[in-house]
Order: structure tokens, then sequence, then C-alpha cells
């Protein structure tokens, strides 16, 4: 038992270290191309060009929050899909196992009654 809680538990702290370091790439992403966008603005003075900066990282970042909460809605409605279709599938196998033991069942009473 302890071993399955582990495992759950390292699974979890195995996501949120993924989930960390993939954000943690993402804000690294954001504030290159903020820097990139701004080089070719020679005019703009460092204050400005830090400010742009800024701005440009957090309406990138903004919009990569929006996307992974998008998608993570996304997978919580196809999970809840994909179990409910799974559960209408192994009411539908139990259902068939029954009916066929049942069958061969009666099958073999009405043989040996013979």
């Amino acid at each position: 038992m302890s071993d399955l809680f582990r495992s759950e538990h390292d699974g979890a702290l195995g996501n949120e270290a993924e989930g960390f370091l993939l954000w943690h790439a993402t804000v690294t992403e954001a504030e290159r191309r903020a820097r990139d966008f701004t080089l070719a603005m020679d005019w703009l003075t460092t204050s400005q060009r830090a400010d742009i900066e800024q701005r440009y990282t957090a309406e990138s970042l903004r919009r990569a929050r929006e996307d992974i909460e998008r998608i993570a809605a996304r997978c919580i409605s196809l999970r809840a899909e994909y179990e409910s279709r799974y559960q209408m599938l192994r009411r539908r196998c139990v259902a068939w196992a029954l009916a066929i033991t049942v069958g061969i069942t009666a099958v073999r009473e009405v043989l040996t009654l013979l």
C-alpha cells in the first residue's frame, strides 16, 4: 500500500516539477522574444526598451497561461468523455459475459436432462 502511495506521490511531484520547468522555459522564451522585438528599435531609451520588453513579456505570458488553461479544460472534458465511454463498454462486456454464461449453463442443463 505504501508503494502505491509513494508512486502516486512521486508522479504528482514529477508532474509539478515538469510543469515548473515548462513554465520557466516559457518565461525565458517570452523574455528572449521581447529582447528580439526591441532590438531593432535603436531609437528607444533604456527605460523605454525595458518597459516595452516588460509589457511584451507580460502579454506573452498572459496568452500562454490562457492557452494552458484552455488545454487543461479540454483534457478534463476528454477524460470525462473517455471514462463515460469506458464505463458503458465495461457494462456491455459484463452483460454479454453474463448472458453467455447463463446461456451455456442452460444448454448444459438441458443436455444433462436428455
